[in-house]
């Protein structure tokens, strides 16, 4: 906040807007910012928020306004469309493109951060054990087995967690440089029959592929106490990797985070914000897991947020060049039109 001071903008915050992440009213006004009792929306020149404006609030914009937040585009076509019909310059962190330059804006790997660590404690908290290893004198309690599927942010977070709370880890990516990240973190990485990839990103795989990575996945689901799933792709649905027929071969009181619920679910029994029995195990669909750490994951996304804002900051101003790659790439509507094609 001080920062987008420091560089000549004049701030308003809704009040009450920190609440939630225990930011109260005076420590915006001690940062420079104006906190208003009125929605400031309609008279902002930027709109900052963390999920897509309503389309209520959208048609109250100043034409020409810029807005910053996620927008998925394939899920937000008539919210594009008033931004397009108002003039409306919009920026998703959705496609933020991943070079260099805008790895200190990525509002995705920072919040994957955050819900990676969170995935383990809710499933620590909803199993029926112990996770770390036990020597008592009425004998010797064996460590929880915990599996992850997919070794981005979030999978290599969620790997950390488990072990740092004792754990036994084993994990699964697609990507062969993966494997080296993870057994830094004291995790096995399963070497499947499989073709990998090189690069840092995961690509979409045929339903072929997915079939049988299903298939020579499914026997380290049974045996895991615990497995989490991780492997989403902005803007498509996510794969399916763990069926209805894996969940009933583990044992009774096991449990699944699904970190890709709320894009169709990596797990066949996954339902975003609800958790349910398949027999004996327990699919936990989660659902905007960094607002349960709301501190930690509001700060660093103020940071990506200021981060993508130096980038459009000149002279006071905020005007960008979508002649900067990074500004090009996450830029869904501008000058009357929508950008990016829409799936």
């Amino acid at each position: 906040m001080s920062s987008l001071v420091d560089a000549g903008l004049t701030v308003h915050v809704q009040e009450g807007a920190g609440r939630h992440a225990h930011a109260v009213d005076a420590a915006y006004r001690a940062a420079g910012a104006t906190v208003t009792p009125e929605d400031p929306t309609p008279e902002s020149d930027v709109v900052v928020s963390v999920q897509p404006l309503t389309l209520d609030q959208a048609t109250r914009l100043k034409p020409g306004a810029i807005t910053i937040s996620f927008l998925q585009p394939a899920t937000e076509r008539d919210l594009l469309e008033v931004y397009r019909d108002r003039r409306i310059t919009s920026f998703s962190f959705d496609l933020l493109p991943r070079v260099t330059r805008a790895q200190s804006a990525d509002a995705l790997s920072s919040q994957a951060l955050v819900a990676g660590y969170r995935a383990v404690l809710v499933a620590a908290e909803r199993l029926p054990r112990f996770l770390p290893m036990f020597t008592t004198a009425a004998g010797t309690v064996p460590p929880a087995k915990v599996l992850v599927l997919g070794a981005g942010v979030a999978g290599l977070q969620a790997i950390a967690t488990a072990r740092r709370l004792g754990a036994v880890v084993e994990a699964y990516d697609v990507r062969r440089a993966a494997g080296e990240e993870v057994r830094s973190l004291g995790a096995k990485f399963l070497e499947l029959d499989l073709e990998t990839q090189s690069g840092v990103y995961a690509s979409v795989q045929s339903e072929e592929f997915l079939e049988r990575q299903r298939e020579l996945i499914g026997e380290h689901v049974a045996a895991s106490d615990v497995v989490i799933t991780t492997a989403a792709i902005p803007g498509r649905k996510a794969p399916v990797l763990v069926t209805t027929d894996m969940l009933k071969a583990m044992a009774p009181g096991s449990v699944l985070v699904d970190l890709a619920a709320e894009s169709g679910g990596n797990c066949t029994a996954s339902v975003a914000g609800q958790e349910t029995w398949v027999g004996e195990v327990l699919v936990h669909g989660a659902l905007n897991l960094p607002s349960s750490m709301p501190v930690h994951a509001s700060r660093l996304y103020a940071r990506n947020v200021l981060n993508l804002l130096k980038l459009m900051i000149v002279d006071g101003v905020v005007q960008p060049n979508l002649d900067d790659e990074v500004l090009d790439g996450c830029c869904l509507t501008h000058d009357g039109r929508i950008r990016k094609e829409l799936p």
